[in-house]
């Protein structure tokens, strides 16, 4: 009964995530299947709890890294996957058993990349980066939907929140411009709403740039050109443990930042960017990249005058990809060598 118990004793488990209905695939040593179950949330907890420890993998989706912490402090080794690592495993048609069962045989593979599990810290500085960014699109379809309206009436307001913030307060006051009581009234609230948009903004603001004052690592990426709050703070967010990563390129490539390749027969050839990752934190790092350049004709370290070789005989949109690229190599040798930025001053000749 014994030696029967152990080779049916579950080691490695596989957990298609969901609301609140889970399918759970386990194998034992050998790697035959030992259970597959569907099971509730509540279940789920039950049994991972009276569970001896193993080796439990899920994909990295939503709710996954609360789980990955639940599981990890009940003893078992949590290993998070990207779903498209997952995907080759699937047999035939795809459900909840079979997605399980890939699960469980992904994490088997020794080559597999997986994902760093985030701290509830982590969590919360990618959360209020993500309610910014919802009230920043809120802001400005407002801001187009005001000036959309305010066309049908004849009256052009020139593109840019700065425009709309400047010319509406006066277009409410004259009275000489045509527009009705009603149309005048429900205009002024749009306005207000505009104002309390920019005031949760700034809002969002003030958190991020508190959250960059107390981590030392932020403040540490800081110290980059193009690095402010908001780059630093979503990018070890996002970034979680930085031995995750192997080097600066690993980590370039995993926010998109560099070229996709379709390579074969010996040749090597290079397309656009891969854009994978994280939309927002690239959109960031771009944005930073894109400030520099606007100042690199004014300085002469070795980076900025590499950036103004590059702008000099690219697009302005590549060399900013280049310098954000340049700027993830970066940030990724501080934080692994703990150092902060020194500028690198070309010697006279």
């Amino acid at each position: 009964m014994k030696e029967y118990n152990e080779k049916n004793a579950i080691k490695v488990i596989g957990i298609d995530l969901a609301k609140n209905s889970f399918h759970v695939h386990g194998v034992n040593q050998a790697g035959h299947k030992v259970m597959s179950k569907k099971m509730s949330r509540q279940n789920l907890k039950t049994f991972m709890m009276n569970l001896p420890p193993c080796l439990v993998g899920m994909e990295a989706c939503g709710g996954a890294h609360y789980w990955a912490r639940l599981l990890r402090n009940w003893g078992h080794q949590v290993k998070l996957i990207a779903p498209q690592f997952v995907k080759p495993f699937v047999k035939s048609n795809k459900n909840d058993a079979i997605d399980a069962e890939a699960i469980c045989e992904a994490i088997q593979r020794p080559n597999m990349r997986f994902i760093a599990i985030k701290n509830t810290a982590q969590q919360d500085v990618l959360a209020i980066h993500r309610m910014r960014s919802l009230v920043v699109g809120q802001r400005t379809a407002l801001v187009n939907q005001i000036r959309g309206l305010l066309q049908e009436f004849g009256i052009v307001i020139p593109k840019g929140r700065r425009h709309v913030n400047q010319y509406l307060p006066r277009i409410l006051e004259d009275a000489e411009n045509g527009l009705s009581g009603l149309f005048r009234e429900a205009l002024h609230g749009l306005y207000r709403d505009l104002s309390h948009f920019d005031q949760r903004v700034v809002d969002y603001d003030d958190r991020i740039d508190q959250m960059a004052q107390v981590d030392e690592q932020a403040q540490r990426l800081m110290t980059i050109p193009g690095v402010g709050p908001k780059v630093a703070t979503a990018l070890l967010g996002a970034i979680g443990d930085i031995s995750a990563f192997k080097n600066g390129r690993e980590l370039a490539a995993w926010l998109g930042l560099v070229p996709r390749q379709c390579s074969t027969g010996g040749k090597s050839t290079l397309l656009g960017i891969s854009k994978r990752g994280d939309v927002y934190i690239r959109k960031l790092l771009i944005h930073g990249s894109r400030s520099v350049l606007n100042w690199v004709d004014r300085k002469d370290d070795r980076t900025s005058l590499w950036a103004k070789e590059l702008k000099a005989r690219r697009h302005k949109n590549i060399a900013s990809v280049a310098l954000a690229n340049r700027i993830v190599r970066v940030a990724f040798a501080l934080l692994k060598r703990g150092e902060d930025y020194k500028i690198a001053v070309t010697t006279p000749a």
